[in-house]
């Protein structure tokens, strides 16, 4: 794989907005999930200093539940990242920093998905998520 497009707009296709996850690499010195970190794209910016232009992403965090995959899906599972009021972690990083996009599946859990729901509103709804590892072959040999 070359290429892929990373979105981040807030009306897609005259739509709902739209914001992918990705994989950022965040200690390349581990392996897998363990070297990588999952996050929201929120913006797509340009910074030009001194002449030179840094390509960023203003992202929003999911951080690891655990160490270790879960033992009935062994896929990893990710909750938000929240700061002390609640709202989500969100930091500028470089373009560089991310690996590939990412698919995330909502945990369900017991209940019922709301009546309603709409595919935009899912990676605000739910506590926790599943990383897909199924999402294609490159995200199964990446991450696990």
């Amino acid at each position: 794989m070359r290429r892929e497009r990373i979105r981040a707009t807030p009306s897609w296709r005259r739509s709902t907005d739209r914001y992918d996850c990705v994989f950022v690499v965040t200690d390349p010195a581990e392996h897998g999930m363990r070297s990588l970190h999952v996050a929201r794209v929120k913006l797509l910016f340009s910074i030009k200093h001194a002449g030179v232009v840094y390509p960023c992403a203003l992202v929003e965090w999911f951080e690891r539940v655990s160490d270790e995959p879960d033992g009935r899906t062994n896929m990893w599972v990710v909750e938000p990242d929240l700061n002390m009021d609640g709202s989500r972690n969100m930091s500028v990083i470089h373009l560089d920093s991310i690996f590939r996009l990412a698919h995330l599946i909502p945990e369900y859990g017991e209940e019922s998905v709301p009546v309603g729901l709409k595919p935009s509103d899912s990676l605000d709804a739910f506590l926790t998520y599943f990383v897909n590892k199924f999402a294609d072959h490159h995200a199964h040999t990446i991450a696990y």
